[in-house]
């Protein structure tokens, strides 16, 4: 039986522009979700290479104007992969439309943004989705299977870091360094990862924040010349001209689950001898579970019940196509998935829902991604003026 199609557009061509374009690009012929993604349209203000961008990827089509796609009645979802600071009006106008929206985290540079983009998703026929992608990683959907299944018990500690090295001095002033285009730094950028997935895989909310710490290690940096699209390494070009760094390197804090347990979070892009250590360890009552992205296909696991003499951490490889999470959809065991497949999993967990089926695990939409926020604000607030912030000040 042939299959809806859902015609897509997607603002942005940087290097998350990259990656959702291969995740619509794969998940219908990995999949098979209800829907059939087309590649309609492809947008970015620059129209140079745009054409080039698009044959690339298998953009049927391309815009400069990204009003025009969101007045567009051939467009069914909009996804954007562009800077923070432009998430809110254009997943508004789109919303507005009755489009779908898929967006890059975290949901907004601001929390006032992320409240009308919350709000504006609520009145919208459309649904609305963030890519917090390593939901789609099976190892983490599997920690979260076992955490709601009381395999660890009652949680009691919580710790996340992601850590990263690649902004050293040498890295020129890109969008990522000017709050009024990002919002934050590290903090925005990691912590909004590793909050969203412990908060998924404990199925708890945060509710109090302290000791909060924020440091800008490297002040100034120099500018860029010619146009950047966005991301890590696109300002080769440099200027002698210096511009201040307005944003964080590292942010630091403590927490309190809804559940009782305490947890604390780092995230750092200046963590010498991490390209990117995104992971968890979660105690409980019973057990515990421990990840790290490095080594993205292996959840450890320490069951209390063992026998003393023999207990310890074990190394589960999530890579079984009947046992874990998204791999029914890969390849046989022992064959092991990347990052770019967390967002062709979450891409078809996104046309589940938006087709009214249910997804492998929670995808989070705008209202669950505007907690996360909350989370990141009170961080800051609590940096700011070295203090424990409950999260029902931050509305």
């Amino acid at each position: 039986m042939s299959k809806e199609d859902l015609n897509i557009a997607l603002i942005g061509r940087g290097f998350m522009g990259r990656m959702h374009s291969n995740a619509w690009g794969q998940v219908g012929r990995f999949c098979d979700p209800p829907l059939n993604p087309i590649l309609h349209t492809a947008c970015d203000t620059v129209e140079e290479g745009l054409s080039e961008y698009a044959a690339r990827w298998g953009w049927q089509n391309v815009c400069t104007d990204w009003s025009d796609v969101c007045a567009s009645p051939e467009i069914d979802l909009v996804d954007l992969g562009v800077p923070n600071y432009l998430h809110a009006p254009m997943a508004i106008e789109a919303l507005k439309a009755g489009k779908h929206v898929t967006c890059e985290k975290p949901l907004a540079g601001a929390l006032r943004e992320a409240r009308e983009m919350a709000e504006a998703a609520r009145a919208s026929k459309g649904k609305a989705f963030v890519w917090y992608s390593y939901r789609g990683v099976p190892a983490v959907a599997f920690a979260h299977q076992l955490v709601k299944a009381g395999t660890i018990g009652d949680i009691r500690h919580v710790r996340a870091v992601y850590l990263q090295s690649w902004a050293d001095e040498s890295v020129p002033l890109a969008w990522r360094f000017d709050k009024k285009l990002a919002g934050s730094g590290a903090h925005g950028d990691l912590n909004a990862h590793i909050i969203d997935m412990t908060r998924f895989v404990t199925g708890e909310e945060i509710t109090e924040i302290s000791g909060a710490i924020a440091e800008t290690f490297v002040k100034e940096r120099n500018k860029i010349t010619g146009n950047v699209a966005g991301g890590i390494a696109e300002g080769l070009q440099k200027a002698k001209q210096k511009g201040r760094v307005t944003v964080d390197d590292t942010v630091l804090f403590l927490a309190r689950f809804s559940g009782g347990a305490v947890a604390s979070f780092e995230a750092a892009r200046q963590a010498t001898g991490n390209l990117s250590r995104n992971g968890f360890e979660i105690n409980g009552t019973k057990g515990a579970l421990r990840f790290d992205f490095e080594r993205m296909t292996e959840l450890e696991y320490c069951d209390l019940s063992t026998e003393r003499a023999t207990r310890g951490w074990t190394t589960i490889n999530c890579s079984d196509m009947a046992a874990h999470p998204y791999m029914g959809a890969w390849w046989p065991e022992g064959h092991h998935i990347g990052y770019e497949h967390t967002f062709v999993n979450m891409a078809s967990s996104f046309l589940r829902v938006i087709a009214g089926d249910e997804p492998v695990v929670p995808v989070p939409d705008f209202e669950d991604a505007y907690k996360t926020q909350r989370v990141l604000e009170a961080a800051l607030v609590s940096a700011a003026e070295k203090r424990a912030v409950p999260l029902s000040e931050i509305k």
